[in-house]
């Protein structure tokens, strides 16, 4: 693990930043700061949210003051070892994978230079880390995505993207949890109801976990509740 670098966020916020670029490796010093920052902050902590690189931690300040808090997080992750990144849960995802539902399909095909068949062959051969939550409830962002299929976010993001949306951007991968706008290069959809699971406060994906995608026929996504109406191109 590279030196720990400690940045003010706000006046009950500091930002510990681990690493400056996005490893797989790096999720096991990750889920070990986590769980040594909310031991030593205990009653102390508001909120503490992972991710790539840093760890956000939200403090209250009516108990720590801002050089208190430094110091408790420096103290925590001095004798840092990395933790068991076995501990996650394995989550196997039915994908369907078909221009219909994932209409940029072809154009990472294109850039890849590989027929359709197999990029969604590639898309599924890997067990992706889940490295942080955000930007809706229940999305995960995962990587990482193998070099050859990496593509860069659409020039121009779609206003709506149906909920079960699995895309890709860059090297990173993840499923939309419901309706919302998005830049994100579509493949497929998936009938698991990830928002139905943050909404009861028991989030399906967390960091540290690996999702593998399954690639499934249109009948199976039909037989689970998947909507097959087509995704438009903008």
């Amino acid at each position: 693990m590279e030196t720990v670098r400690l940045e003010t966020v706000a006046m009950d916020s500091l930002m510990a930043r681990l690493f400056d670029s996005i490893d797989e490796q790096n999720m096991a010093w990750i889920m070990a700061a986590d769980q040594a920052l909310r031991e030593a902050f205990a009653e102390s902590l508001i909120d503490l949210v992972p991710s790539y690189t840093t760890l956000l931690v939200h403090y209250d300040c009516r108990r720590l003051n801002h050089s208190q808090a430094r110091a408790r997080i420096l103290e925590a992750l001095e004798h840092l070892t990395p933790a068991d990144t076995q501990a996650g849960q394995l989550h196997e995802i039915p994908v369907w994978y078909d221009p219909s539902v994932g209409p940029d399909l072809p154009r990472v095909a294109s850039r890849a230079g590989v027929p359709i068949e197999e990029v969604i062959r590639r898309h599924c051969n890997h067990a992706y880390c889940v490295f942080a939550l955000g930007f809706a409830p229940g999305y995960g962002f995962m990587g990482l995505v193998e070099q050859a299929l990496a593509t860069p976010r659409l020039d121009t993001p779609r206003r709506k993207v149906a909920a079960g949306s699995v895309g890709i951007a860059e090297r990173q991968t993840a499923i939309y949890p419901l309706l919302s706008p998005g830049g994100w290069n579509i493949l497929g959809r998936t009938a698991v109801p990830l928002y139905d699971y943050a909404r009861r406060g028991e989030p399906l994906l967390r960091p540290g976990d690996k999702v593998r995608f399954k690639s499934i026929s249109r009948s199976d996504f039909e037989a689970q509740g998947g909507d097959i109406t087509p995704l438009e191109e903008r």
